[in-house]
């Protein structure tokens, strides 16, 4: 159990670049369960969540080797068509083999992910859906059991636009039977990616980034050579890490063509933004201004974004408040920053933060992904030590987060417990 201490109060600058997006390599990784051919997949983070996603691969029937950040995927085996509960039970993108599996077996059992710690995220639209497609389904003893004899393309409706229900038909439908249009579909970069993936191995997908996606079924997807885009959630992140600490700070590879709704509020908060050799300078010139904000589904203000942006409103001037449109209980960070000193008061889906003069340090614990990432930038301005535990949350999502920091010039180090 490894632990980050902080102490705070460093002005950050230089350069950083950006990694591969972990919520786009995830799916773009498992479809390439839909080939027998060898896939390269480049720009790949070296994350914990990837590494269950090669050993889940390999469980399947695939020969896996990263080299770098480089993923070689080729089939090795006859593929399985169960995901057992104790590879699925550590990241919960593994139910997005359902939709390869199915479509190339006409069968598949796959453990239910269980709970989450920032809500109930339901699979209940990726069932609804599969089930217009065809699939027969049955639950039994805490498994998703599925099967079809060839799945058939319908229009689906999906009730809420959720990332996951997306991807899963979508890696499904490739290889139906006729024509499937999905609407009120995700329209996030990382469905775009996939989309852009799959049409490289021979899909006919149009409309990914809309609201509405159509895809021809293909007999069979081929050969996959694909550059992950990168990483929206880190660099956003990191756009506020350098805010926070009134920092310089250039994020090579950013693309900040998917990143408007954050960018916009860092403005209006008082950050400039300036463009740079391959990415964007992200500067803090005067002290930050309190923008409230209010998350929802892409290109609105990520929810993935709005424990961070809590950090920030800790110590900007003035009062704001955000509001969480997406998941129920994602205000566990708000207590432990409180125990750094910020002045934050929960009702509901709102909390309401007043900006405080300056932040103390204190052992914090870490409950979720973006939660740690919100209380190590709060750890960046704190004055003293800050204890950042339980931080294997934060190797899920952020590759190598001290030392890139550290980099640029904070005062921050990994121990061993």
């Amino acid at each position: 159990m490894d632990k980050i201490i902080i102490s705070g109060g460093k002005r950050l600058t230089g350069s950083v670049t950006i990694s591969g997006s972990k919520n786009s390599a995830l799916p773009i990784l498992i479809a390439t369960l839909l080939t027998d051919e060898t896939c390269v997949i480049e720009n790949v983070p070296n994350l914990a969540d990837i590494k269950t996603t090669l050993f889940l691969l390999e469980y399947l029937g695939k020969k896996v080797e990263k080299r770098g950040s480089i993923v070689y995927v080729e089939s090795s085996s006859k593929l399985k068509h169960d995901a057992p509960y104790d590879l699925v039970r550590k990241m919960r993108a593994s139910v997005l083999v359902m939709g390869p599996l199915l479509a190339r077996l006409g069968k598949v059992n796959v453990s239910l992910p269980g709970g989450c710690a920032i809500g109930a995220r339901p699979i209940d639209i990726h069932l609804s859906a599969f089930k217009s497609l065809g699939a027969k389904i049955k639950l039994s003893g805490g498994y998703v059991l599925m099967n079809c004899s060839k799945l058939v393309g319908c229009v689906i409706n999906f009730r809420f636009p959720s990332v996951g229900a997306t991807e899963n038909i979508l890696l499904a439908s490739v290889l139906a039977k006729g024509h499937t249009v999905m609407k009120n579909s995700a329209r996030e970069p990382e469905i775009v990616d996939l989309a852009n993936a799959l049409n490289k191995m021979g899909a006919k997908i149009t409309g990914a980034g809309s609201s509405i996606i159509k895809i021809q079924g293909v007999k069979k997807l081929s050969y996959l050579k694909h550059r992950v885009i990168a990483d929206r959630i880190e660099c956003a992140t990191y756009m506020i890490a350098s805010a926070i600490s009134g920092g310089d700070v250039i994020l090579k590879d950013a693309q900040i063509k998917h990143m408007r709704s954050i960018v916009e509020k860092l403005k209006e908060s008082g950050v400039k933004f300036e463009n740079a050799k391959d990415g964007i300078r992200v500067k803090a010139t005067k002290p930050l201004k309190a923008v409230s904000v209010k998350t929802g589904v892409y290109p609105a203000f990520p929810t993935d974004v709005q424990a961070q942006w809590m950090a920030l409103l800790s110590v900007a001037n003035g009062k704001a408040d955000i509001t969480e449109m997406v998941f129920e209980n994602r205000f566990l960070h708000a207590v432990e920053l409180q125990r750094l000193g910020a002045d934050i008061r929960i009702e509901g889906n709102k909390v309401l933060v007043s900006g405080v003069k300056k932040l103390s340090g204190a052992p914090v614990m870490v409950s979720d992904l973006r939660a740690g990432a919100a209380l190590v930038l709060a750890g960046l301005v704190a004055q003293g030590k800050t204890e950042v535990n339980r931080i294997y949350h934060l190797d899920r999502g952020y590759e190598k987060l001290e030392v890139k920091l550290r980099k640029l010039g904070a005062n921050i180090k990994r121990v061993s417990v």
